[in-house]
């Protein structure tokens, strides 16, 4: 099974730490974000993960170059950010012979186990699988409506008012005929141009434990509190 690892962003709401540190190399308990990320993959069954770059990529080539442990990692560097969905149509290649695939987000930190994301989609043979969580703010994320088995009946990425707190957490499982639902010119991003055209097509999973998007200054000090007590489990 093969992963996209989407960690191009540029961390602006992360400065001055992301003037020198690119966000999926932000250290929690001494390990990075990156590899937390790319042991998770591994434990879920995943044998090849692309990791997107833009941001001082030197710094996290070097990092993978260094890695001996399992998955094997390619990179595919943007001069230009393509955006999520943007990253996914341009790899397409690289996914089609496959049954599925999987995409997440670099800057969440989670001990979610990725397998019963993989097991879900298996089983329920949708085009695409996504993962939600109880937001704080869900007007700051992706916010989905299910139905009582676990359809996707709606979704508004960033509402003013959104109807629930359940969040798109950024973990995807997708059949590769996804890419057909994406359109437009890069940047294209799949919360705001790919999930509200699969509304009544996906299903959604709970994310069970730990959940946080280390996008800001704030997130990433609770987050580095609170990651310890996690880890050792």
């Amino acid at each position: 099974m093969k992963a996209f690892l989407l960690a191009a962003g540029i961390g602006s709401r992360l400065r001055p730490i992301t003037n020198t540190t690119p966000k999926c190399m932000l250290a929690f308990n001494e390990r990075p974000l990156l590899d937390i990320w790319l042991d998770a993959f591994s434990r879920a069954g995943v044998d090849e993960v692309l990791v997107n770059l833009h941001h001082l990529p030197d710094v996290v080539s070097r990092h993978i170059a260094a890695r001996t442990a399992p998955p094997a990692v390619r990179t595919f560097f943007e001069p230009e950010l393509l955006g999520s969905a943007g990253t996914l149509l341009a790899n397409r290649r690289w996914v089609d012979d496959e049954e599925s695939f999987l995409a997440c987000y670099a800057d969440n930190l989670t001990d979610f186990d990725l397998r019963s994301l993989v097991d879900a989609h298996r089983v329920h043979g949708t085009i695409a699988t996504l993962t939600v969580f109880h937001s704080e703010r869900p007007s700051a994320g992706g916010v989905v409506e299910l139905d009582a088995t676990g359809w996707v009946t709606g979704f508004t990425e960033k509402p003013s008012e959104p109807v629930s707190d359940l969040t798109n957490a950024g973990m995807y499982a997708f059949h590769p005929s996804v890419l057909d639902e994406i359109d437009g010119v890069p940047p294209c991003d799949i919360g705001y141009g790919l999930l509200p055209r699969l509304v009544g097509r996906a299903r959604a999973l709970l994310v069970e434990g730990y959940f946080r998007d280390i996008g800001t200054a704030d997130a990433y000090r609770r987050a580095r509190e609170e990651w310890p007590a996690r880890a050792s489990r």
